[in-house]
């Protein structure tokens, strides 16, 4: 092979590799496959996988996006080492269940549909899609991804404990 070639070659690689970017979200997630941050087994509950994928690192699978914000926002608590701030976010749209860019998602917060751990940010791929569901099922804010809060996230972590502490009483 002559330089030039070679160079071509080489040049066609690089851009492929870079076109592709991170991986996609794992699919199939597997049966024994736990969420980082509960240590629940999430495959059971497909509709609300969502997914952290970094670059060079093996998908972290949750069990909806409450637990993956929280450990986005601090993995060292929950074991992590990954830097999640530049990593790829995948979550299911509510209604269509088709993977979304977490980043560009509609979220809302506070209304009357619970995940496996109680409330939780339910996703979708559009505005209207998220004021429709949150009139439907009496939310309390359609947000994006940057006005999730580590406060917002650790106040619905806390409610979800104080109701299994009342159960358990």
């Amino acid at each position: 092979m002559t330089r030039n070639g070679f160079m071509v070659l080489l040049s066609l690689s690089i851009l492929l590799m870079s076109a592709s970017g991170f991986s996609e979200p794992l699919q199939p997630v597997h049966d024994d496959e736990k969420c980082p941050v509960c240590g629940m087994f999430v495959a059971k509950f497909d509709q609300w996988l969502t997914q952290i994928v970094a670059e060079n690192s093996r998908p972290l699978v949750f069990d909806g996006v409450k637990d993956m914000m929280a450990y986005y926002f601090d993995p060292s608590r929950y074991g992590g080492s990954i830097d999640a701030s530049g990593a790829e976010i995948w979550v299911r749209n509510y209604y269509t269940l088709e993977y979304i860019d977490g980043r560009g998602a509609w979220y809302v917060a506070g209304s009357d549909v619970m995940g496996p751990m109680g409330e939780e940010l339910i996703p979708f791929s559009t505005r209207d899609e998220a004021e429709q569901f949150k009139k439907d099922h009496h939310g309390a804010a359609v947000l994006r991804f940057e006005e999730i809060t580590e406060e917002r996230i650790m106040e619905m972590k806390k409610k979800h404990m104080m109701k299994m502490r009342t159960k358990k009483s």
